[in-house]
């Protein structure tokens, strides 16, 4: 987790002031080759040269800071539809939305939770799942990740 701290204080920054969404990171160590997911957003919508433009200025902050020591590969993205969660406030965006929620530890025998959002409460996310009302505290949340709706 203090890894995703450091290179969210020092990336989204870069991203806001390219005047995009930071939407979140992913920093997934894996030995010797590690990746570095960032989510960008904007209210006219992502292409892909917007990720290329972002990605370029990434690095260049990358290679003077040196953050991740090794090989990562880095990956720079729209959240698109099934957009994961990374904060209360994009939890709270996506109340009424239904959500997959993993949690790091199991709470109440289970860690996979798949429902609806119904608020927020002191830090908690409340979800409705299985008939059953959740408080699942967002720092015991591994992911969570909006579930589509094509109706």
């Amino acid at each position: 987790m203090a890894k995703v701290n450091e290179l969210t204080d020092l990336i989204e920054p870069v991203v806001v002031g390219m005047g995009f969404i930071f939407w979140g990171l992913e920093y997934l160590p894996s030995g010797k080759f590690s990746t570095l997911r960032i989510y960008i957003d904007h209210e006219d919508g992502i292409n892909v040269d917007h990720c290329a433009e972002v990605s370029r200025q990434i690095s260049a902050v990358m290679d003077v800071e040196d953050p991740i020591s090794g090989n990562y590969n880095l990956e720079v993205s729209s959240p698109g539809m099934d957009r994961p969660l990374f904060n209360l406030e994009q939890y709270a965006a996506y109340i009424g939305e239904w959500v997959e929620i993993k949690l790091r530890y199991a709470f109440e025998g289970r860690r996979n939770f798949k429902g609806v959002i119904t608020g927020i409460e002191d830090g908690d996310v409340t979800i409705v799942a299985d008939n059953e009302e959740f408080l699942l505290p967002l720092e015991s949340i591994d992911k969570g990740r909006i579930i589509p709706n094509f109706k």
